[in-house]
């Protein structure tokens, strides 16, 4: 069974990304063929990213933050990226998050859920050609989730019910490219 973690995409205090990254895992968690995670990239502090050698050319990490990330996206074998939209691209701790690794990211699979005031889509494009570099897949079913509508007062989440079918096929296409990408990897 793969492992699919569902990470978050801002670190700001007043955040409303944790509510959706719930939203999702919720959803997540009645499957049977995947095994669900919240990561919340706050949680591992990462500084603004200052390697000296880019995690391309080497996974000899100088900032100790770098060593526990790296440990958490290499047990994983695909990703659900929940990205808000900030001036139509996706957050700087997001960016950083990416950057400081490279090998574990390769050959898995992600789909993004994205939101904002024109639904993120901005940002999830951003989102979509910045992990081609490390080569994470991403799928096509894209759930995107409007600020004024499926927010009220944009501070509480209260999502269309339409949007679950969209995360259910996101995910089943998620699940499907990690089943089949994990063989690449073993």
């Amino acid at each position: 069974m793969v492992k699919i973690g569902i990470i978050t995409g801002s670190t700001r205090d007043s955040r409303v990304n944790i509510q959706v990254a719930d939203w999702v895992k919720s959803i997540a968690d009645q499957r049977a063929d995947a095994e669900f995670e919240l990561v919340d990239i706050k949680d591992y502090n990462l500084p603004r990213y200052n390697e000296s050698v880019p995690a391309i050319m080497s996974q000899d990490y100088q900032t100790p933050e770098a060593k526990v990330w790296s440990e958490k996206i290499s047990e994983l074998d695909g990703f659900v990226f929940v990205t808000p939209e900030y001036n139509k691209g996706i957050t700087s701790g997001l960016k950083d998050a990416i950057d400081y690794l490279y090998v574990e990211w390769n050959n898995k699979a992600a789909g993004i859920v994205s939101y904002g005031s024109s639904l993120g889509v901005t940002a999830a494009n951003n989102l979509r050609l910045i992990l081609t570099v490390p080569k994470v897949a991403t799928v096509g079913t894209q759930p995107a989730l409007s600020l004024f509508t499926d927010f009220e007062e944009m501070s509480t989440f209260n999502p269309a019910p339409f949007h679950q079918e969209t995360v259910q096929r996101m995910l089943d296409e998620v699940v499907d490219w990690s089943t089949a990408l994990k063989t690449i990897r073993d």
